[in-house]
C-alpha cells in the first residue's frame, strides 16, 4: 500500500493518549475537536454505551470536517457490575471510585467507530484487577496529578500502572485506543500504517 492510495483521516478526539497510540501505528491523521452529550441512556450497558459515543463522535467529526474520506474516533469506560466511571468531578470522586475498584476486578470498554464512509464498529473490553489500596495511596495518586482527566480515575500508563495487580485483554484498551482491533479497521478501509505491506 502507498501513502497516495491512504484516504486522510482525521481522530475525531481531544485525548492526546489516542493520538500518541495512533502515531505508535505510523498512521497520517488530523485532529479535529468535536462535542457531544456523554450522558449514559437510563440503563445502557458499558459496551453499548462507548459505542453509541463513538459512533456519535465520528459522524460529529464528519460533519466538522466535511469531505473527509475517514473520521476515526473513541470511547473510553470504566465499569464496575453496573456503575459507570467516567472522568472524576474533583478529588472526592476520584478517591470514591479508586476505592471502590481497590481489590477488585473491573471492566475497561473501548469503543471505536470509523467512517470510510460507510460506518465500521468494534468494542473491546479488558478486564483489570486492582490491589487492595489504602486511604494515604490514593490520595497520594490524586496529589499527583495524574487521575483528574482519566476515566476510572486511573491512568494504566503512568503511575496509576502501580494500582494495578493484573489484567485479562489488551493493555492498550484500558490506555483508550486498542490497537490490534483498531488496526484492523484501518486495514478495511485502507488507510496506510507502518505495517501496512
Amino acid at each position: 500500500m502507498n501513502d497516495s492510495a491512504s484516504p486522510t483521516l482525521r481522530l475525531a478526539s481531544r485525548s492526546p493518549r489516542r493520538a500518541e497510540l495512533l502515531q505508535a501505528l505510523g498512521v497520517a491523521f488530523e485532529l479535529v475537536d468535536v462535542e457531544i452529550d456523554e450522558s449514559r441512556l437510563p440503563d445502557e450497558p458499558p459496551e453499548a454505551y462507548v459505542t453509541r459515543l463513538a459512533r456519535a463522535k465520528a459522524a460529529a467529526g464528519g460533519e466538522v470536517s466535511a469531505g473527509t474520506d475517514c473520521v476515526l474516533a473513541a470511547d473510553t469506560c470504566v465499569a464496575l457490575e453496573h456503575e459507570i466511571f467516567g472522568k472524576p468531578k474533583d478529588r472526592d470522586d476520584a478517591l470514591h471510585t479508586l476505592l471502590r475498584l481497590s481489590g477488585r476486578w473491573h471492566e475497561v470498554y473501548t469503543g471505536v467507530s470509523l467512517t470510510h464512509p460507510t460506518e465500521l464498529t468494534v468494542c473491546v473490553r479488558t478486564r483489570v484487577l486492582f490491589r487492595n489500596l489504602t486511604t494515604r495511596e490514593v490520595a497520594a495518586y490524586w496529589a499527583s496529578g495524574e487521575p483528574s482527566d482519566k476515566a476510572g480515575s486511573y491512568g494504566i500508563q503512568g503511575l496509576g500502572g502501580a494500582l494495578i495487580e493484573r489484567i485479562e485483554g489488551s493493555y492498550s484498551n484500558v490506555v483508550g485506543l486498542p490497537l490490534a482491533e483498531t488496526l484492523a479497521l484501518l486495514n478495511r478501509a485502507g488507510i496506510h500504517h507502518w505495517l501496512a505491506v
